[in-house]
């Protein structure tokens, strides 16, 4: 009856030890300021922004809207095989294991143990002496008591407890877990950079491909002038001086096609890498400028983009998980509780081992109070309260930097579709020159000066729109990466398998 009063105080006393786990210490650190904007500062009546589709947010596949076939397979290509984005999800394994890791201290930790001893003592003496005639008188000892030997088997179960007083491990636990957000926040922020970087560099690659074509052909129209001079030179009406210039013209339009090959190999080399294949083994059919479609794009509410942008997302994250941290650091100084129990069966032989006359127990508890450890455990408490503090100015840092990539994005794609439509009238009026004043010289009124200086006005105002091409349609992409492309985080929360992680 007393033994089991005892097990019952045991049990009441375990009980309300358990009931005080689960009190989790506030950190005591602010939490970020909002500073989202009410609107964007390049929004306007012209970027075509209204409020019927101010809640418009991208595709996750928003590449197609380039309406590029090649584009689409090159990034669906690197979405496979990118090496960035393979250690990314990497990462987010570890932090997945890290949470089993870091919920196990909640969990009681069970552990079985069997042993077989074997002790041996020799024999001791009985003491008895006598004197053995003709043995001088001298006492001779004889006899001692035999050596033993014992045999013990025992089989045993440990279990040990740490009750969560403070909510030390909880908060570890929280902190794996906002961790574990972090990275996969993290592999959308990569993966987002790769898909930009595909476009971007395809995109690149597409308009050295046509700024080539465009060398050529302004080589083709400086020859076809050269031609004509020197046929004029050899029946006397033309002069050495007007065929030296457009020699010289020739010449530094073939002078302009190596950078602009070597441009075009380097970036062709670049996108390799991004689709994790050596240069040698890309095959690319490069479309033209002409096929490309820019698209037109929302930029949605300010408001939303704080949960639109997985680098945002990633922040804050980390964010939390400092918090948590400490949190823990603040429970390290406050008393730790465990708990310990112990029980099984001993006997001298193992095959009656197993009987409930060779059963044995034993409990205990353990309370632990820091008194004195150097100054270590609050130097760890002020550790992590500046670590939150560098992660709260990072988050901040992160969002308003967000806020003014969308309206530098904004501002680039209204910028260069102007400087696009302005560009293509000035080659209109500088083709438009050189006709003529191809017309004047073999009329004689004007110099072989005048065309030369209209050829050349005509060679360069082709090749800038080339690039005006592709800096709009990379402003593009820059507005679509800006925007988070399409990602949701509620979405990535609700996708994250964590259903193995304890719950508490």
């Amino acid at each position: 009856m007393r033994t089991a009063g005892r097990r019952g105080h045991g049990v009441m006393l375990l009980g309300l030890v358990l009931g005080l786990g689960g009190c989790v210490l506030s950190p005591g650190v602010p939490d970020p300021a909002s500073i989202a904007p009410a609107e964007y500062r390049a929004t306007s009546a012209s970027d075509g922004q209204t409020k019927t589709k101010a809640n418009i947010w991208p595709s996750t596949d928003w590449w197609q809207a380039f309406g590029s076939p090649e584009l689409n397979q090159l990034i669906q290509q690197a979405q496979r095989a990118n090496y960035d984005i393979a250690a990314a999800a990497a990462r987010v394994a570890q932090a997945d294991a890290q949470i089993r890791v870091s919920g196990a201290p909640l969990f009681p930790s069970l552990s079985a143990k069997g042993s077989a001893t074997r002790n041996y003592r020799a024999g001791q003496s009985n003491n008895t002496a006598f004197t053995i005639p003709g043995s001088n008188g001298q006492p001779t000892t004889l006899g001692s008591s035999g050596a033993s030997t014992r045999d013990s088997y025992q089989a045993t179960l440990n279990a040990s407890y740490e009750v969560d007083l403070f909510g030390k491990n909880r908060s570890a636990l929280a902190s794996a877990r906002a961790s574990d957000f972090a990275s996969r926040f993290d592999q959308a922020t990569v993966a987002l950079g790769v898909d930009a970087s595909v476009a971007t560099t395809y995109f690149t690659i597409v308009t050295l491909q046509d700024r080539l074509r465009i060398a050529d052909q302004n080589l083709a129209i400086a020859r076809q002038l050269l031609k004509a001079l020197q046929a004029e030179l050899q029946v006397g009406i033309g002069t050495a001086l007007d065929v030296a210039q457009q020699q010289t013209q020739v010449a530094t339009q073939l002078a302009a096609i190596p950078p602009i090959r070597q441009q075009l190999e380097q970036n062709i080399n670049a996108l390799a890498v991004l689709l994790g294949k050596p240069p040698a083994a890309l095959q690319l059919k490069i479309a033209k400028p002409s096929a490309l479609t820019v698209p037109s794009i929302s930029a949605g509410l300010p408001s939303t983009l704080l949960t639109r942008r997985p680098d945002i997302a990633e922040a804050r994250a980390k964010l939390a998980a400092a918090r948590s941290d400490v949190s823990t650091a603040k429970a390290n100084l406050f008393p730790s509780f465990d708990l310990t129990a112990q029980g099984g069966w001993e006997n001298a032989a193992i095959g009656t081992l197993i009987n409930p006359m060779n059963q044995f127990y034993s409990l205990a508890a353990n309370i632990t109070q820091p008194i004195f450890q150097g100054g270590a455990l609050r130097g760890q408490l002020a550790v992590s309260r500046a670590r939150y503090a560098e992660l709260l100015a990072n988050y901040q840092s992160s969002v308003i930097n967000a806020f003014k990539d969308v309206d530098n994005a904004l501002t680039d794609i209204r910028q260069t579709t102007l400087q696009q439509k302005r560009q293509q009238r000035a080659v209109k009026l500088a083709q438009r020159s050189l006709d003529i004043a191809r017309a004047r010289l073999r009329s004689g009124i004007t110099d072989v000066t005048t065309v030369l200086n209209t050829e050349q006005t005509l060679f360069n105002a082709r090749d800038a729109l080339a690039q005006d091409q592709m800096t709009r349609l990379n402003a593009t992409v820059s507005l679509y990466q800006a925007l988070g492309g399409g990602w949701d985080e509620d979405k990535t929360r609700q996708s994250a398998s964590q259903s193995d992680m304890p719950r508490f």
